[in-house]
């Protein structure tokens, strides 16, 4: 057997030669001096060798030790070979790796900005502590931690939603064959719910009439004008509204749309949007006068990025009314308010408010069958708008 003396005397010859210390273990002393530990086994009727480490990194000892955990793997039928391939290559998927492919795959077919924005809460929140780690290998309590941090920043949406995309890179790993199981899904009910909140919105039509009048009123850049008039005869969402593209548009034919595409909708599915003549109106205008460019409400600062999301939000304030009163996302509400006052019925105005129709067949339906009746509704609802503008 070896001892720490007959190592450190070895020395180094002009072809690699072995020093044996028993029990397949021995050090193998290259020509440039360097000493490193193997093992050779046989398992399944084939003789192997195994690294096991660099002495004096590995010292005698230690070598042993692992010699002694590897021969009892392979009494128990386990090849270490095996084992120590399936460790490297678990390395090499660490939860950032198999997020940046995700998300590249979801670029593919969502928004940039919805893709980045759920990238960035990844990098924030859970990759200072897990990004490194092998997919495969994270635990539910670990990205409890991770989602604790936020939670305890009062950010309880943002715990949510982070343990949802968590959730979904997860089931990715699990369909290229790189994780077993979605942690995330243990976690359910871990986190607290985070309190309904509704954008702030004018539904009193006296009101709304009165805020109407002071948008015509509104004296400022042509897209935050154009955009902020065209927002409540089309109820989209900010974000959709703010990025919308002339390529999208059809004002010149007798049943004028707008048809957002499937990559900008929070539902991922694409929205058609018919058009009043009060809209199409304000979209010609528009058109007339900057319909050269790409996007129809482009920001000052760069022609090729949208205005932001605060734009719209911003133009509200200028014109008096606070964030408890009125936000661009709230004229959603002010629409879906006074459209069931008028009676119109529930379906119509949530398939123009794009929600998402959980039962497929009447998701069918609505999709084929209903775009008539949706566009006499738009039209009815522009021109209420305009009577409540002109009702003082």
């Amino acid at each position: 057997m070896l001892t720490e003396i007959a190592i450190k005397s070895a020395k180094p010859r002009i072809k690699p030669y072995k020093l044996s210390d028993g029990r397949g273990l021995f050090l193998l002393v290259d020509p440039k001096g360097g000493r490193g530990w193997r093992v050779r086994y046989r398992f399944d009727g084939r003789e192997k060798m195994l690294s096991l480490g660099v002495y004096p990194d590995v010292p005698l000892k230690l070598a042993r030790d692992r010699c002694e955990d590897m021969r009892r793997l392979v009494a128990s039928g386990t090849d270490p070979s095996a084992g120590r391939r399936a460790d490297k290559e678990a390395r090499a998927h660490t939860l950032r790796d198999i997020a940046d492919e995700f998300f590249k795959q979801q670029a593919k077919r969502l928004d940039p900005g919805t893709v980045q924005r759920d990238r960035d809460r990844l990098e924030n929140f859970v990759f200072p502590l897990l990004g490194n780690r092998p997919i495969s290998r994270i635990t539910a309590p670990e990205l409890l931690t991770c989602l604790r941090r936020i939670e305890a920043r009062g950010r309880l949406e943002t715990a949510r939603r982070t343990r949802s995309i968590f959730g979904r890179v997860a089931r990715y790993a699990i369909a290229t064959g790189l994780a077993e199981r979605d942690i995330s899904a243990d976690l359910r009910g871990a986190i607290a719910n985070p309190v309904e909140t509704h954008y702030a919105s004018i539904t009193d039509p006296a009101e709304v009439g009165a805020l109407l009048r002071a948008i015509d009123g509104f004296q400022g850049n042509l897209a935050t004008t154009a955009a902020l008039k065209l927002a409540p005869l089309v109820f989209v969402r900010p974000g959709e509204l703010r990025a919308a593209r002339w390529a999208e548009f059809d004002l010149d034919s007798h049943e004028p749309t707008w048809r957002i595409p499937a990559t900008r909708m929070k539902m991922g599915t694409e929205h058609v949007v018919p058009l009043a003549r009060q809209a199409v109106a304000i979209l010609k205008d528009l058109r007339s006068m900057s319909g050269n460019r790409e996007l129809l409400f482009p920001s000052i600062l760069n022609a090729s990025r949208p205005i932001s999301n605060n734009t719209l939000n911003a133009a509200l304030r200028r014109l008096g009314y606070a964030s408890d009163e009125q936000t661009a996302h709230g004229f959603r509400s002010t629409a879906s308010t006074l459209l069931n006052e008028q009676g119109f019925h529930p379906d119509l105005i949530e398939l123009q408010l794009a929600h998402q129709e959980r039962n497929a067949v009447r998701a069918a339906y609505n999709k084929a069958q209903r775009l008539t009746e949706r566009r006499q509704m738009m039209q009815a609802w522009a021109d209420y708008l305009d009577g409540l503008k002109a009702s003082k």
